[in-house]
């Protein structure tokens, strides 16, 4: 057919299952097993929907403004989009239009490929090293911009802070973009880099620690003119994506500092319980420092465990990808569901 000609074909980004079932412990994406804090559900319950006939702050002052105050930088170098999925992909279309190959590593989130090839950016991967950590001369390279989150994932490895300001300070006439996704669950920030480096943007969300994937609120932090230029496109390309109730609840959110941490704190907690059982039975992996651990077993292949934590009600995520096909990222959900997953496998290994 001749209009398929014209089509452009790329192979999309697969995300965790999301199964329709009652009764199981889903494991697999990487959400936070908390509700939201108590602020955003009080909002929700008595906000006007009558102002839903009317167009959103597209600038998004009130959630911006938020922000800027809780991280101690200028409004205008606040950028806020529909998850942060939503952020880097216009910064990608953004800042990527040289000749020369974006860089990020070859184990890592599996949409930077997706989108190098739906808006035709040469990119480049580069190996993690035996141990899955970045190594920092493989970011010295000609390239035409960087990023790499921290904590990787699927990994779950913090890289030292140090090592991101070289690869910075090595590519002043490249944007470098430091994923941010799971810095709050033992992370340092790369956010003290931006009094110093003007070609640094810092990218983060509230999906993982703010218990709000549903609502879909990302958000860069970077300076006023690198900022202005992923606005420029932005508004080019949709002028509202911020709808209200993700401006007034992910204000709400952010405000509500305590809480924040006290969910933050539960899962660190349970996170290390889960390294100490899972070692016992066999699993050994990196000490991750996000909401999940990345994990292989010393006898069985991770994909017989995979299918039989399924088959019973279990749901973690595996890849069947050169490296990592014998791993399993399991998400750190409530203690109870941690229990469950331990007793399931200290029975199927006997």
């Amino acid at each position: 057919m001749k209009w398929e000609e014209n089509v452009r074909k790329v192979t999309p980004y697969v995300a965790g299952e999301q199964p329709k079932k009652d009764n199981i412990i889903k494991l697999n994406t990487n959400e936070n097993p908390y509700p939201p804090s108590p602020k955003v559900r009080e909002l929700a319950a008595r906000m006007n929907l009558d102002g839903l006939r009317l167009y959103p702050d597209m600038n998004a002052e009130k959630l911006v403004n938020v922000l800027a105050q809780y991280y101690h930088v200028e409004p205008s170098q606040v950028f806020v989009g529909v998850g942060s999925d939503d952020v880097l992909a216009l910064a990608f279309m953004t800042f990527f239009n040289g000749e020369k190959p974006v860089l990020f590593p070859d184990i890592t989130y599996s949409f930077y490929d997706v989108w190098a090839e739906v808006f035709r950016i040469p990119y480049k991967t580069c190996p993690l090293d035996e141990n899955f950590c970045i190594r920092k001369e493989d970011y010295f390279a000609p390239n035409g911009g960087i990023v790499i989150p921290n904590p990787n994932a699927p990994t779950g490895i913090l890289e030292d802070i140090r090592m991101f300001e070289e690869i910075v300070a090595a590519n002043p006439d490249s944007v470098v973009i430091i994923d941010e996704a799971y810095v709050d669950f033992g992370g340092k920030s790369a956010l003290p880099l931006l009094e110093k480096y003007e070609n640094l943007m810092v990218v983060q969300t509230f999906s993982k620690s703010r218990a709000l994937a549903g609502l879909r609120v990302g958000y860069a932090i970077g300076n006023k003119k690198l900022i202005d230029y992923l606005k420029d496109v932005k508004f080019s390309f949709n002028s509202y994506t911020m709808n209200m109730p993700a401006i007034e609840m992910g204000a709400a959110a952010v405000l509500d500092d305590a809480y924040f941490k006290e969910t933050v704190g539960k899962i660190v907690k349970t996170r290390e319980w889960t390294k100490e059982q899972l070692k016992k039975l066999g699993f050994s992996f990196a000490d991750s420092k996000s909401n999940f651990l990345f994990v292989t077993h010393e006898k069985v292949p991770a994909g017989e465990i995979f299918a039989a934590l399924k088959e019973n009600g279990i749901y973690v995520r595996h890849w069947n990808k050169p490296r990592i096909d014998n791993y399993l990222r399991i998400t750190i959900g409530t203690d109870e569901q941690m229990r469950a997953l331990v007793a399931f496998l200290e029975k199927y290994f006997v």
